[in-house]
C-alpha cells in the first residue's frame, strides 16, 4: 500500500459517537463538564473508535530503535553503543518503559528499524533493520527517499499486526542516541522558530554541548535544504529510521480508528511528519505529557496538541505516554462505570 492509499483511509471523526457520548456524559451524576480533560478524551475516543463507550483494556507502547549517524559531531555524551544495550534492556524488561508499562497493564514490542549494531538479535526483538544507523546529516541526507518510506511501511506493519491482535489503545517509544538532534532539526523546519529556543540538552549536554549540538543542526539545514512542502524530504534528509517507524505507527493506527498515544519530543517529531502527510491524523493523536526538552513546548503548540501531564520528565522511550494510558483508561471507564440521575435516583 502507497503512502497515498494509506492516508486516504484516515477518515474524519464519527460526529454522531461524539454527540451520543457527550449526551451520556451530561446524564451522568456530575456537573457538565466537571471532569474536564478526562471529557474532552471520552468524546475524543468516541469520535475514533465510533463507539460511545470506548474500550482500550489492550494497550501495547510499541518502541521503535535506530542509530544517528550525527552523533559523529560529539552532539550526545553517551556513545552509540548504548542504544543496543538499552534494547535488550526493554526487552528484558528492566527499562523505565518496562515498568510504567506494567503499571498500566500494558505490553512493550520493541522493533529495530536500524540499530548500528550488525549482531542486534534476540528472540522478542522485532528485527525490520534498514541500514546500520542513518548518515551523519551534516553532510549530507540522513537516508534516502526510499530509506524513510520503508520505514514509514514497517511501523504501519507493525501497527497493523498488533491491532489484528486485539490491542486497542497504542503508544509510541523510541530508542536512539542523539535522537533529540533530527528531532530539533524537523521542529526547525515546520515552527520556524529559532534553534536557540528549540535545542535542548538531550541526555545531558552542558553549554557548550549544546552550542555544538545547535551548530551541526544548523550545518545539517543549511546542506540539506530540507523541503518544509514535502514531508518525506525533510523526514528523509534531517530525520531518523525510528522517527519514520514512528511516523507509520501514527499513521497505521488512524487508518484503523485506533488511538495513538505520543510520548515525548521524537515522539512529537514523528506526529509532527504524520500530520504533514495527513493533516486528519491529528484527530487521532492524544498527547501525553510536556517533555523538559525545551523544544517540545513549540512542538505541542505547532501540532495543536495540549499535553495531559507536566512532570517534569525527559527519559523518552514512551515513559510519558505508558503514564498518560492510565488516564485514558480512566476516562473511559468513568463512561462505562459512572451512572446517570435516573440510574441513580437522583433528581435535580
Amino acid at each position: 500500500m502507497s503512502i497515498d492509499q494509506l492516508v486516504k483511509r484516515i477518515g474524519p471523526l464519527d460526529r454522531d459517537a461524539m454527540k451520543k457520548a457527550l449526551d451520556r456524559l451530561n446524564n451522568l451524576t456530575k456537573p457538565p463538564g466537571s471532569l474536564g480533560v478526562l471529557e474532552d478524551l471520552i468524546i475524543q475516543l468516541a469520535g475514533i473508535t465510533g463507539e460511545v463507550m470506548a474500550k482500550v483494556e489492550n494497550k501495547m507502547v510499541i518502541v521503535m530503535a535506530g542509530d544517528h549517524g550525527v552523533v559523529e559531531e560529539g552532539v550526545s555524551i553517551a556513545p552509540q553503543s548504548v542504544t543496543p544495550q538499552m534494547v535488550h534492556n526493554f526487552l528484558n524488561g528492566g527499562a523505565g518503559i518496562n515498568v510504567l508499562s506494567r503499571c498500566a497493564g500494558a505490553q512493550v514490542k520493541v522493533v529495530d528499524v536500524g540499530v548500528a549494531d550488525p549482531n542486534l538479535s534476540d528472540a522478542k526483538l522485532i528485527s525490520r533493520k534498514i541500514r546500520l544507523g542513518t548518515a551523519n546529516m551534516t553532510k549530507g541526507p540522513a537516508m534516502s527517499r526510499e530509506e524513510a518510506l520503508q520505514a514509514i511501511k514497517i511501523g504501519v506493519e507493525v501497527a497493523e499486526d498488533e491491532i489484528n491482535q486485539g490491542i486497542k489503545l497504542l503508544a509510541t517509544g523510541e530508542m536512539g542516541i542523539g535522537n533529540t538532534t533530527p528531532s530539533s532539526a524537523i521542529l526547525a523546519v515546520y515552527s520556524g522558530a529559532a534553534l536557540s529556543s528549540i535545542v535542548g540538552p538531550g541526555v545531558g549536554l552542558d553549554d557548550n554541548g549544546v552550542s555544538n549540538k545547535t551548530k551541526a543542526i544548523e550545518r545539517a539545514l543549511m546542506v540539506n535544504k530540507p523541503d518544509s512542502a514535502d514531508p518525506l524530504d525533510v523526514l528523509s534528509k534531517v530525520g531518523g529510521l525510528e522517527i519514520a517507524g514512528l511516523t507509520g505507527v501514527i499513521l497505521g493506527s488512524a487508518a484503523r480508528k485506533v488511538p495513538v498515544v505520543i510520548d515525548g519530543f521524537i515522539s512529537g517529531a514523528a506526529a509532527l511528519v504524520a500530520c504533514k502527510l495527513a493533516p486528519q491524523v491529528k484527530d487521532y493523536i492524544i498527547a501525553s505529557h510536556l517533555s523538559e526538552e525545551p523544544g517540545h513546548k513549540i512542538m505541542l503548540e505547532t501540532l495543536g496538541l495540549e499535553p495531559m501531564l507536566r512532570m517534569r520528565m525527559r527519559l523518552g522511550e514512551g515513559t510519558g505516554a505508558a503514564l498518560a494510558f492510565n488516564l485514558v483508561e480512566a476516562a473511559t471507564r468513568i463512561m462505562s462505570e459512572m451512572t446517570t440521575f435516573e440510574e441513580a435516583g437522583v433528581i435535580m
